[in-house]
C-alpha cells in the first residue's frame, strides 16, 4: 500500500500520516513490521536541532525506528515488508536541489527513483508532502523552479498511489483510493 498525504501549513498532516502508519502495523495479527520513519529535516542551525531532537523523542515512544536522509533516498535499506513514513517531500525536494549533496537539476529523476525503491521493499509506505501552487502567490524564478519540480514529484506520486488524502484542518479528505 502507498499512500500519499499532503495539506497546507499546520494542516494536521503530519499526525494523520502517523496514525496510517502506527493504526495499520497494529490491525494486523502476529509479528509487527518494522516501523520506519524517514525524516527529511537538515539540521541548518540550534533551532533545527533541538526540533529534530523533540520528534526523535516522540517517534521513539511510537517505537519508530528513525532513519535521517537528507539526499539520496534510492541509497536508503529497510527491512522488507516495513511500514515507512517519509517526512516531509518538500524538505526533500529542497535538500536534493540546493544542497551540497544533491542532485541539483536530477532532483526531481533522483527522488522519483527513491520513492520506487520504497515502494519495492516497503509493505506500507506512507509519503507527507506539501499542496504548492494553492496560494496563487508568484515567486521569484528559483522559488518557482522548486515549487514546479515539488509539484512534477507531487503529481508522479498521485499517479502511483494506491490512496491520495488531503487533510484540511486535521480533517482527512480521500482523494484518491478505497475511502473515496
Amino acid at each position: 500500500m502507498f499512500q500519499v498525504v499532503y495539506g497546507g501549513s499546520a494542516s494536521g498532516k503530519s499526525a494523520y500520516a502517523e496514525s496510517l502508519v502506527t493504526d495499520r502495523v497494529w490491525e494486523g495479527a502476529g509479528q509487527a513490521p518494522a516501523l520506519i520513519y524517514i525524516a527529511t529535516m537538515y539540521p541548518f542551525d540550534e533551532e533545527c536541532r533541538k526540533r529534530i531532537q523533540k520528534h526523535r523523542a516522540m517517534r521513539a515512544e511510537k517505537q519508530f525506528e528513525t532513519v535521517e536522509c537528507y539526499t539520496g533516498l534510492k541509497q536508503i535499506e529497510i527491512p522488507k515488508q516495513a511500514s515507512v513514513l517519509l517526512e516531509c517531500m518538500s524538505n526533500l525536494a529542497a535538500n536534493e536541489r540546493y544542497g551540497k549533496e544533491g542532485a541539483k537539476a536530477r532532483a526531481v529523476e533522483e527522488i522519483l527513483e527513491g520513492v520506487r525503491h520504497l515502494m519495492k521493499r516497503a509493505g506500507h509506505l506512507v509519503v507527507v508532502t506539501n499542496d504548492v501552487f494553492c496560494d496563487g502567490e508568484e515567486y521569484d524564478p528559483d522559488t518557482m523552479a522548486y515549487l514546479r519540480e515539488l509539484g512534477a514529484i507531487n503529481e508522479a506520486m498521485g499517479a502511483w498511489a494506491d490512496e491520495v488524502i488531503e487533510v484540511v484542518y486535521g480533517i482527512p479528505i480521500v482523494q484518491k483510493g478505497a475511502g473515496r
